[in-house]
This record gives structure tokens, C-alpha cells and sequence, in this order.
């Protein structure tokens, strides 16, 4: 094999395959556990990476072993034409699949869209079905939008439709079981992540965290025994349950608790051009400025591989506790 092309593995023996991008920093709602209430600043638009720019990164990450991306935000819904993008990676050679994370939102209006030019997997984000509790969480009333856009990925012909839920104690104890129903009702997988120390406003603390344990245990209260089964991706981060009365899968992502970082296969390119290699990482790789400056493919490689090589073993260290990500989950991209 040509030494350029060999696998993206790091020195802890993972290896890389999934990148996750966001397309934008900007978002339509104001979630809790992801932006600050009224103080976000959003870059301007000449500071994030163009679709042109993306393209052409991931067309040079792709024969190093990508194959699977995620278009992230902020809400990568509104980004204008973002359709056009997702046409443009599906269209690189080595990609195998194109995904997005989405509110839900402006989903109605896009879905069709969405699905015609290529995308093949939606995750929407649900924290609560009661309207109150879903304002509480998004600092938004826009419940009914979110329903009605997953209603349209459903008609659009997504088949692979994933809930997320962000857990938090003292908000999400009341909406686990309303919205495990809801999901069993209507063919969706749910996944309940736990609440990182990833928040605009800096309020995250351990006892705001509900436990994949505890949400497992309202779970079986409410529907009877759980079976965990076998992820069809070792390397997915959630924990998977069957419900044993064969009403569908939930899914558990104990990033606090139990962090899943010995099988961790990504990469995060932000809104603005840093490439990470973990949420927390301390020193990410400027790719905006290589691929304005002149840069070469090969130096795109090579930046790519010294950022592979730098991961630490988990949560951007190398003792596996906590460091400030420098950034809230917007500026990632989730």
C-alpha cells in the first residue's frame, strides 16, 4: 500500500473512519446544555469554511479511510443550499455514507430535498414532549415543528431515523418514558446521551448528570425487561437495548459515566476550519487556513495525520478526566 494512504490509526490503535462536520456555528434554538442563553456570537460568514472547502477536504481524508460523515452544527438546516453540499460528498469516491444531526425544525420544508440528494441517515434531537419541558430545554416553543419535520423525513423515506435526547436531571426524568413511547410508536430508535461539560454557559456539574443506569431502570419500570444486544458498529458509541416485548431498540450513550473512548473512531472538522480529534481536544489543526493559504493535498495529509497521532486516550488527556473543551458544543459541532 502507499505509505500515504495507510489507515488513520493513532498510537492507542484506533483507527479512524468517521468525520464529523459542521457546516455552521449558527443555530434557530438556544438548548441549555449546548448554547448560552442570549450571548452566543455566531462567526461571520467569510470565517466558515466554504462547500467548495469541505469538498475538497474530505475528498483528500476519503482515501486515508473515511467513509462515513455527519453534517453538524449549530443547525446545519440553516445553512442556505445546504442540500447542495450533501450532494457534493455523497459524490466523492470512498464515501459509503452521508448523515446529519438536525433539530427538526426546518426539517418539514427540507426533507424531500434532503433525501433526493443523497442523504442517508437523520439524527433529530427531542429532548422532551411536553411543551413546557421542550422550552425549558431549547429555550424555544417550537415542539410543533419538530413532530411535523420528523413526520416529513418519515414521508421523505428516511428509514434510519435516530431520537437523540440530551439527559439531565431534574428535566428529563419525566420525558423518558413518554418519549420511549412515543419512539416505539412510531419505529424510531431513541438514545438518551448523557450531559456533557459542553454548555455555553458553564453550568454543567456532575449532579446535573441522569445516568444511563437510572434511565435504564425507569425504562424497565415502564415496559418490562430490557436485553442488551450487539451494536451493528462496534465503534458507535451507545449502548443498545431491545425491549424484551419486541417493541423496538433504545439506545444509551454514557459519555460521563462510562466514556466510550477506547473504541472512539472520529474526527470533528468545525464551522471555522479547526480540525479536533476528540470534543475535549486542547490543540486542534487549522485546515481553513491551509486550504486558503496555498496548501497542497499532501500538506492536508499530513496535517490530517499529526492530528490522528496527537489524540490523547480519552476526553483530550492522558488520565481521562475532564479538561475544558475551549469551546461549547456549537463551536464542535455535535
Amino acid at each position: 500500500m502507499n505509505p500515504e494512504l495507510q489507515p488513520l490509526i493513532d498510537v492507542y490503535g484506533r483507527t479512524h473512519t468517521d468525520l464529523r462536520i459542521a457546516v455552521t456555528d449558527r443555530c434557530n434554538v438556544r438548548c441549555a446544555y449546548c448554547m448560552s442563553s442570549e450571548d452566543a456570537h455566531p462567526l461571520p460568514h467569510d470565517a466558515i469554511l466554504s462547500y467548495e472547502e469541505i469538498a475538497r477536504f474530505v475528498a483528500v481524508a476519503a482515501p486515508l479511510g473515511i467513509r462515513k460523515l455527519r453534517l453538524t452544527g449549530g443547525e446545519p438546516l440553516v445553512r442556505k443550499d445546504v442540500t447542495r453540499l450533501v450532494a457534493m460528498l455523497v459524490a466523492v469516491p470512498g464515501i459509503q455514507e452521508v448523515a446529519m444531526t438536525t433539530n427538526g425544525i426546518l426539517l418539514a420544508e427540507h426533507a424531500a430535498a434532503l433525501k433526493a440528494a443523497g442523504l442517508q441517515r437523520l439524527n433529530i434531537s427531542l429532548d422532551a414532549l411536553s411543551p413546557e419541558r421542550f422550552c425549558q430545554a431549547t429555550r424555544r416553543d417550537e415542539l410543533p415543528r419538530v413532530l411535523e419535520g420528523i413526520a416529513a423525513a418519515r414521508a421523505a423515506g428516511f428509514d434510519r431515523i435516530k431520537l437523540n435526547t440530551v439527559a439531565i436531571r431534574g428535566l428529563t426524568e419525566e420525558e423518558i418514558v413518554p418519549l420511549a413511547r412515543f419512539a416505539r410508536e412510531h419505529d424510531l430508535e431513541l438514545r438518551f446521551i448523557e450531559f456533557m461539560p459542553l454548555d455555553g454557559d458553564r453550568q454543567w456539574a456532575p449532579e446535573r448528570v441522569l445516568s444511563g443506569e437510572d434511565i435504564l431502570a425507569k425504562l424497565a419500570a415502564a415496559f418490562g425487561p430490557l436485553d442488551p444486544v450487539a451494536s451493528e458498529t462496534p465503534q458507535a458509541p451507545a449502548r443498545q437495548y431491545r425491549y424484551a416485548d419486541g417493541g423496538g431498540r433504545v439506545g444509551l450513550v454514557p459519555a460521563v459515566s462510562h466514556p466510550f473512548c477506547s473504541d472512539c473512531n472520529r474526527l470533528r472538522l468545525t464551522a471555522d476550519g479547526k480540525l479536533r480529534n476528540c470534543l475535549f481536544a486542547a490543540e486542534p489543526r487549522d485546515v481553513r487556513a491551509l486550504l486558503r493559504g496555498g496548501g497542497s493535498d499532501r500538506q492536508i495529509v499530513e496535517l490530517i495525520r499529526e492530528a490522528v497521532a496527537a489524540k490523547r486516550m480519552a476526553r483530550g488527556r492522558d488520565d481521562g478526566q475532564f479538561a475544558p473543551a475551549g469551546r461549547p458544543m456549537y463551536q464542535i459541532g455535535g
